[in-house]
């Protein structure tokens, strides 16, 4: 069995809070929202635009622990606190494995957000 990527207490919380289907449109818009936040993420490395790139980083590092997906909001927070770095390579990965991160949470959050 894969390991998942939602910490599922907090998924439940969330549900609990806002009911099912209120916690259903915000996984929508979640999963409609992030791939633009991730492009602007990677917009701002490539202008060397620090205000936006960490505004971006905050902004998804918010919506991943919101869901209970603390693995990419720690990735997002890390790149947050850590800014650009003037090292493109390292900046380069950090947004690689946010990317990558992203494709899981979003699979998962699809399931949980419309369970069968």
């Amino acid at each position: 069995m894969q390991r998942s990527v939602i910490d599922l207490p907090t998924f439940a919380e969330l549900r609990l809070s806002v009911g099912d289907e209120f916690a259903a449109e915000l996984v929508d818009t979640f999963l409609e929202e992030a791939p633009a936040m991730l492009a602007e993420l990677r917009a701002a490395m490539g202008a060397g635009d620090a205000d936006g790139y960490r505004r971006a980083a905050h902004s998804l590092k918010a919506n991943g622990n919101t869901f209970g997906a603390l693995e990419f909001a720690s990735l997002a927070g890390a790149i947050e606190q850590r800014g650009l770095t003037g090292d493109s390579a390292a900046d380069t990965s950090m947004v690689h494995a946010l990317d990558s991160a992203y494709v899981s949470v979003a699979a998962e959050l699809t399931d949980l957000g419309h369970p069968t």
